[in-house]
């Protein structure tokens, strides 16, 4: 069930938000159910419904990548959103019963559960063509040293610091290696991965194992 990187006797009217009667208790007394890092939880569609102190909603989800990158809520139509650990969220492209406890499940795109949240290389490779926002468009030289790894200074930059989306002009793009953009809007360009700015450098997030050779 996943993108690269069984489900129990539960049936979804005994399991609220990846939550069963047992993990609930009875009683005023008892503790707060936790998440659990060996399973799958389904994300709770808002926080009227959320059971796990703390879980981000899938309203939650939606409304960050809307306004951090302009991602429009309806990309994410027909994908379930689940977490797994502390705060890592996937997306998947069907339902399954929740809570599942299997190793992988769609394609994590988020890290939650931190004051700033961090989206993924994967989640921006797929989904990051449809952003708007807080996406810095490279020329083919700072896209090599970004896909790397490598930090770069980028004074340019006149958006948001944070978590941004780095990418580059497509080929054949005659603008491309004339004037590169840094207007936080994405048009004809292909994402790389997720930069961190800060005080006037791009620092790259590309994993060591994802880092390639552009040039």
């Amino acid at each position: 069930m996943s993108d690269g990187d069984a489900s129990d006797d539960l049936t979804d009217a005994e399991a609220v938000d990846g939550v069963s009667d047992a993990d609930a208790g009875t009683g005023d007394t008892a503790d707060p159910p936790e998440n659990d890092g060996q399973r799958f939880d389904r994300l709770p569609a808002t926080a009227d419904e959320r059971v796990v102190p703390g879980r981000p909603t899938r309203e939650e989800l939606l409304e960050w990548w809307e306004q951090r990158y302009g991602i429009p809520p309806e990309t994410w139509d027909g994908h379930t959103f689940w977490e797994k650990g502390n705060g890592k969220l996937w997306a998947f492209a069907a339902d399954v019963v929740s809570p599942i406890p299997v190793e992988g499940l769609g394609l994590r795109i988020l890290r939650a559960r931190q004051e700033h949240w961090k989206p993924s290389t994967n989640a921006v490779q797929r989904f990051g063509t449809d952003a708007t926002r807080n996406v810095v468009v490279l020329d083919s030289e700072e896209a090599t040293r970004f896909a790397k790894g490598e930090d770069q200074e980028l004074p340019r930059w006149d958006g948001d610091w944070g978590y941004v989306i780095a990418a580059h002009e497509i080929a054949g793009d005659s603008e491309a290696s004339e004037t590169p953009r840094a207007t936080g809007e994405a048009g004809d360009v292909e994402p790389i991965g997720v930069g961190l700015y800060l005080h006037g450098e791009l620092r790259s997030t590309v994993p060591k194992g994802r880092r390639e050779d552009l040039s």
